[in-house]
Formats: C-alpha cells, structure tokens, sequence
C-alpha cells in the first residue's frame, strides 16, 4: 500500500494499522459483510426473530380499552344520539355517561368502553368528550340518520354491525355489547316504526354488571330478555341484544360465523330474530354453547321493571318507540335512582324500609310513545 510522501514516519505507520485493521474485517474477519451468507456459521445462537405487525386502527382502540384479560365494552352511537333536539334537554349519549358517573363501582369501566361511532357527528361528538372512538364506516350507506323499523337500510346496519362483531370476537376480544331495536307485541304498525341504528346508550349502568354475570369461563353468551320466566331452556325466552357477554372462542366465533352467513336468507328478518331462530333450533347442542339468560331482576327494563333496587344493576329503555320518549323516561330512571342513594345514605337505619316501598316511576313517555298519534 503506497502512503502519501508528506506523513511523517509516525503518522505513516498509525494510518497503515488502521487500513490493515479495515481490510481484516472486510475480507478475512469471519462476520465480514462482504461473505456469502452461506459461508458463515449462521446466525448467533440467542438470536430472536423481532417481528413488528402493523396494526390497524380497530385493534389499537381495542388495545387501548382492554381490561387485563381481553375484555372490552362495546357501544355504538350515532348522530341522533349524540345531538340534543329542540324537545329535549339533553341527548341520549349524555344519560348513558351519566349513569357511569352516578352508579356503583362503574366509574372505572368507562376506561374500557368503546364508542363505535356510525357518522362523522357522532365521531366528532365522542372525541369532543375524550373518549375511546372507534369510526365505522359503511360505503354507500348513511347511518347518522333515523331509520324505519325493518326497512332495507335498517336490516342493512344491523348486519353491518354482526360483522364488525364478529371482527371483535375473531381478534381474541370479549366483550360486553348493548344495542337494541325492541319492538313489543303491543305494536300493531310494524311497518312505520321508527328506530335507531344505535340504541345501545338507552340502558342505564346503575352498578358494575361483572358483578352479576358468571366469570368463570364457563358461559359462552350471557343474554338479557324481556322477560324473565326461570327457564335456561331457550325457546323459552325471548332473547334481547340489547346487553349480552360474549366470551371470545371458537364456539362463539362459530355461532357468529353461521349467524352473519344467514344474512342473505333471512329476507324481512332483523338479525336478532335469526339469532333466536338459531338458539331455539339447535344451534346451543350443536355447538356446544354454554348460554345463560339473565334475569331481569338484575338487568332490567321498561319491559320488566326490576322490583329489586338493592340488586338492580342495568336499566334498559326497551318496549319503547321513539328516542324523546326513551329520554324522558330514562331521566326518569335516573333521578330515581339520586332519591333512592340519597335518601339510604342520609337515613342508614330505615334503608331497609326504603327499600321496601321503593318504586320506579311510570314509564309514560314510552308508553304514550306507541299511539297513533305518534305516528
């Protein structure tokens, strides 16, 4: 190797060792990164694949709402949810919030709630309060807006919202829904009833559910009914969707699969009605499904009133019509609620008695929301 003639002896030399140095890795150096791969003796031996998946925008919100073993709520709004009407005093979306505040042991669970949101208001709406939002989209269909009971855009959003369940459910979630579109028996116009995409914020929290429902690991699906008649057996009870557990398994994953496959032939049929057609045919034994029905002692509503305050944990604004109506009565339930607390609070020794003669108040808003004049 020729040096330039102006170094010194001394820097000649320091330069040379370093350039014999350089060309020792680079050539004869056995982790040379000049040598065929297949030259080396392979990788180290603690070496460890680091992988770096990328993850979508569903699975960071769920992520960010999980409870240590993969459990979320999951609640879905739109924008006739989220806005206060000329008739109102405030919106759907706020009572629910509300009853977190107001109820026992249920701050805490607003961490690990998921708002879905349908529209962009409703979206924009969330993220305003500071919550967890998740926006699903559905080309070429509008579900900030009201919707007719059984209507194609109706059906339409119901099944949107299995697959998005089902999605949940496939990447290792649990989760706690509430979304209903109850129409009682007492309706005799189905065909212009109106109803809402997302009336899952229509139910109160009034203390933490977990607390009621079975955490075992035993029961698949725990569902509320509209009314409560002691029987496990499924044809004997009439399902709602309005608040359900559902354990993340191959079982349920399998039943959600076979549930949204029907979508297609289930012409007229809103999706809960599919789901109970399954329960009561066989799909239970079939599966291999652990199914609970959950007494409305506990997880009440307009349909079944809970009798029992001291144990009452959800109150759901079902057999009712219109949004207004689920606002009045739902506020309702709600200063009900601030009385009872308030007066066991300040009079300890007659809580018993309280709690005797306590009684909800009349649900009239819901119940005049059925007329014909509310057509």
């Amino acid at each position: 190797m020729e040096l330039p003639r102006n170094l010194s002896p001394g820097t000649s030399a320091i330069v040379f060792l370093l350039s014999a140095g350089f060309l020792y890795i680079c050539i004869w150096s056995p982790s040379s990164p000049f040598l065929p791969y297949n030259e080396l003796d392979g990788p180290p031996k603690n070496y460890t694949t680091v992988e770096f998946p990328v993850k979508d925008e569903l699975e960071l919100a769920l992520e960010g709402a999980s409870m240590p073993n993969k459990t979320v709520i999951i609640a879905v709004v739109n924008q006739a949810y989220v806005e206060q009407t000329v008739d109102t005093e405030t919106t759907m979306l706020d009572l629910f919030l509300e009853s977190f505040w107001l109820g026992e042991d249920t701050r805490p669970l607003l961490d690990h709630l998921l708002l879905v949101t349908m529209d962009q208001t409703a979206h924009d709406r969330c993220v305003f309060k500071r919550l967890r939002c998740y926006r699903l989209v559905t080309d070429g269909v509008d579900f900030g807006e009201e919707k007719v009971y059984m209507s194609g855009e109706f059906i339409k959003m119901m099944w949107r919202r299995t697959l998005f369940l089902l999605d949940v459910l496939k990447r290792g979630y649990s989760f706690i829904f509430t979304m209903n579109c109850h129409v009682s028996t007492m309706d005799h116009h189905v065909s212009t009833v109106n109803c809402h995409i997302s009336t899952d914020t229509d139910i109160m929290w009034l203390r933490n559910p977990f607390e009621k429902l079975s955490l075992n690991g035993t029961e698949d699906l725990q569902i509320s009914v509209d009314k409560y008649y002691g029987d496990p057996r499924p044809d004997h009870n009439l399902i709602n969707t309005g608040f359900y557990h559902i354990r993340s398994n191959n079982k349920t994953i399998a039943l959600f699969d076979k549930w949204y496959s029907l979508k297609d032939n289930s012409t007229r049929q809103k999706e809960q009605d599919v789901l109970l057609d399954l329960l009561r045919h066989g799909i239970v034994t079939e599966f291999d499904l652990q199914v609970r029905f959950l007494e409305t002692r506990h997880f009440s509503g307009f349909c079944e009133d809970s009798r029992d305050v001291e144990t009452v944990t959800t109150v759901h604004a079902n057999c009712c019509r219109h949004i207004n109506a689920k606002i009045r009565d739902l506020t309702a339930v709600l200063r009900d609620w601030k009385r009872f607390k308030a007066v066991v609070t300040k009079y300890p020794r007659i809580a018993s008695n309280v709690t005797s003669s306590f009684g909800w108040s009349p649900h009239d808003g819901c119940l005049n929301s059925w007329k014909p004049r509310h057509h």
